[in-house]
């Protein structure tokens, strides 16, 4: 796969920025339309190569670094007039150049490549640190957000300078790089301006909840935004601070990584959310959808050590991608897409990797071999592989970011590896948000500044993934089994509580505890040929008639009763509401709530619905039985039985369906299964009470049992056996939608004496 993405750039794009994988072209700035912001990457420095570099090591593949590196020496020019994004600049190019001259020194070290080398990618680095510098000539030290490689800011000729604000994660993200380029050129002024920018970004944050917002003027440090999250706008802040003290070994940025992060843990995550708020009033949230960029945050939790958080919300990215293919750009509380695109991110699969190191759990390889699946099958183009415009449509882009190679097939390949199938010690080295490695041993090149330890020993240690995360999946699956069934299906509503704003997540799924599990449901085939052998495990509703709480616990569905609706989802008008009434509606899962879909049936009449799930293959045998919860709505007007079927157990039923006219269905509890093979004609178990919706009439078994009269076929001289004319109403019963269709009404005689003989299976007489 990388073969094909970076020898499609370097066939077809070289030395442009980027690679135009459906034009099978290079994107050159000022060649092609105007994108705006996403342009401001570009510089005409070969942006896709230089940001490969380090990935062609950790690939093994030394012969196309050798090669790379002469080429970018060769070719690469710095003084470009162009305006450049500062941020974009300094975690691509200043971060490739750095990563590239560390992996070039390694090996040179090693005495067995790049012996001719001499420092020049360090000095490109230099040179370039150099160029961004005027960035931070502003009065409060946070610096402008672009910035022109030839002319600086305030230059006349810079076609910049005028910008007033910028977002945190713009100024914030400097630290890594600037630091190592400092630590490793000997020149200070560059880790000395990204630290005054960190500090005046730690002094604006709101003293109250200990959050910054998304983005401030560069001029007073005045927030312009104040939403509050850890996705897009400030996402790599937080990240840089945690790393620059891994980095650097100052305590000083743990110390305020940890004061964020616990504000984080109280307002932003709500497990397995990540919301943003009002970073001055912190319990309002303000919006109802997140961004693909917070995927990193998981990632980040395991360097720090808090895997249950991590291993939440990484659990419920994965169904995400499940039910879309890939993160959308943006995607609602809900899990439905809020913004289709899809510009191939590779934030999940940084988390993915960092998850299965800490835990080895082997799911985490599974997600990972998802991801490489979907590349492979929605991405992959004859020139590279293509973002993707709308997840909804699989329509492509003509883009192909340079992040991808950078960072995509890094922790793929990374994530797949040993660590003795790598050229060197990936311990060694911090990834910067862009996956370029840098050196931990920089911490040791200066003495750190001195901070406050105010927190014990344990705050200042990275985590150990032997004493910490022992290598037991068993622990990872018992947290990520809560969430596993959310897809696409849940609803963030609000609610105001003595003054307190909480957002729930509901879900399809309850998180159930080890007090509180779910009793399975069983629907149990009683019919010839059944008989009761066919018995398929279902999933129960906390809405709707409770079967566990029936006197008797059973509720029977009858032949010729079962309608598929249309649409087949229910999550539309109902189009067949004529055709349901009266009888028991076959729903498919997916694309809105399951109480939605309940109300909608029960007003066309349905009397029950039996729901399958629409991921193909999903069976009770493998996967946690969930219960069905409510949407945050009411729900108490439900009245219907409800249960569960997976794929498999579903079509069972529907081939049954299919295939005999005439199918005898039993909901009930597990432990009240008919036990035992029914002969023709008799059914076993306990009492059965059937209650009707209309007019509360309850129909009772009588005490006894006997061979109720036989059902005459039409074209006999008596009534066929659907139906069973009333001498005293004049009404025809139909006798298997009796229990839950009937509405009638008595104008000219009373129903007192009107007895109804059940067929096939059960036939004992019910008095009425």
């Amino acid at each position: 796969m990388f073969d094909h993405a970076y020898g499609s750039y370097m066939k077809y794009a070289y030395p442009a920025d980027e690679l135009m994988p459906l034009s099978c072209r290079g994107r050159v700035r000022g060649l092609e339309p105007n994108r705006g912001d996403i342009d401001d990457s570009l510089g005409k420095f070969s942006l896709t190569l230089i940001d490969t570099l380090d990935t062609l090591v950790v690939l093994n593949k030394l012969d196309e670094f050798e090669d790379a590196v002469r080429r970018t020496l060769r070719d690469v020019r710095l003084d470009n007039d162009v305006v450049v994004s500062v941020f974009e600049t300094n975690i691509r190019v200043l971060g490739g150049l750095l990563g590239a001259h560390t992996m070039a020194d390694m090996l040179r070290q090693r005495g067995e490549r790049m012996q001719w080398y001499r420092d020049e990618l360090l000095h490109m680095a230099k040179e370039l640190g150099n160029r961004l510098l005027p960035a931070f000539n502003t009065t409060s030290g946070l610096p402008y957000p672009r910035v022109n490689l030839r002319y600086g800011v305030l230059n006349p000729m810079s076609r910049t300078g005028t910008e007033s604000d910028t977002c945190t994660a713009c100024a914030g993200t400097m630290i890594l790089e600037f630091a190592a380029l400092s630590r490793l050129s000997g020149e200070a002024v560059f880790e000395e301006n990204a630290r005054k920018a960190l500090d005046v970004l730690w002094e604006k944050r709101q003293r109250g909840s200990d959050l910054v917002g998304t983005v401030i003027n560069i001029h007073n440090g005045d927030w312009v935004r104040r939403d509050s999250g850890v996705g897009a706008g400030i996402d790599s802040y937080y990240e840089y601070l945690m790393k620059a003290y891994v980095l650097l070994g100052d305590n000083v940025y743990l110390e305020r990584f940890n004061t964020h992060y616990r504000a984080i843990m109280k307002y932003i995550s709500q497990p397995p959310l990540l919301l943003n708020v009002h970073m001055h009033n912190p319990t309002v949230s303000v919006r109802s959808w997140m961004d693909s960029l917070l995927a990193f945050f998981p990632g980040l939790q395991v360097l720090r050590g808090d895997l249950k958080p991590a291993i939440e919300t990484h659990e419920m990215l994965y169904q995400v991608t499940k039910q879309h293919k890939f993160l959308p750009e943006a995607f609602t509380t809900e899990f439905r897409v809020h913004w289709g695109q899809h510009p191939l991110r590779p934030e999940f699969a940084e988390s993915t990797y960092y998850l299965y190191k800490a835990t080895g759990d082997p799911y985490y390889l599974r997600v990972g071999q998802s991801i490489v699946e979907k590349l492979n099958a929605h991405a992959r183009v004859p020139c590279g592989f293509a973002a993707v415009q709308d997840v909804r449509t699989g329509a492509h882009e003509d883009r192909m970011d340079s992040f991808f190679l950078a960072e995509m097939f890094k922790y793929l390949y990374l994530l797949f590896s040993e660590k003795n199938q790598l050229h060197f010690d990936i311990d060694d080295y911090i990834f910067t948000t862009e996956a370029h490695l840098l050196p931990v041993s920089l911490s040791t090149s200066q003495p750190p500044c001195r901070g406050n330890n105010t927190e014990d020993l344990f705050t200042y240690s990275c985590p150990s993934t032997q004493t910490l995360f022992p290598n037991n999946p068993s622990f990872a699956k018992t947290i990520r089994d809560s969430y596993k069934y959310l897809t696409g299906v849940g609803r963030a509503f609000h609610e105001v509580h003595k003054g307190v704003y909480r957002v729930k997540l509901v879900a399809e799924v309850t998180q159930t505890t080890e007090e509180e599990e779910v009793e399975p449901l069983l629907v149990q085939l009683i019919s010839p040929p059944f008989l009761g052998r066919t018995v398929l495990t279902a999933g129960p509703a906390k809405f709707g008639m409770d079967l566990t709480k029936q006197e008797h616990g059973v509720i029977w569905l009858f032949n010729g009763g079962f309608v598929a609706t249309s649409p087949y989802t229910a999550c539309g008008p109902i189009e067949n509401a004529e055709e349901l009434s009266g009888h028991i509606a076959l729903a498919l899962r997916g694309d809105c709530m399951f109480a939605a879909k309940a109300h909608r049936l029960q007003e066309a009449g349905a009397i029950g619905v039996i729901f399958i799930d629409h991921r193909e293959g999903s069976n009770s045998a493998e996967t946690p039985l969930f219960q069905m919860v409510g949407d945050g709505g009411s729900t108490a007007d439900i009245t219907i039985p409800l249960v569960f079927l997976f794929s498999q157990e579903g079509a069972l039923l529907t081939s049954a369906l299919e295939d005999h006219s005439n199918v005898d269905v039993l909901m009930l509890p597990k432990e009240r299964r008919l036990e035992g093979e029914l002969e023709d004609g008799e059914a076993r178990g306990p009492t059965l009470q059937f209650v009707l919706e209309k007019g509360e009439v309850v129909l009772e078994e009588e005490e006894y049992k006997q061979q109720g009269d036989s059902c005459l076929t039409p074209g006999d001289d008596h009534m066929p056996c659907f139906y069973r004319q009333t001498a005293a109403s004049h009404v025809d019963v139909p006798e298997r939608a009796l229990l839950h269709a009937l509405d009638w009404t008595d104008s000219k005689g009373d129903l007192s004496s009107v007895t109804v003989n059940p067929i096939d299976s059960l036939t004992t007489p019910f008095k009425i």
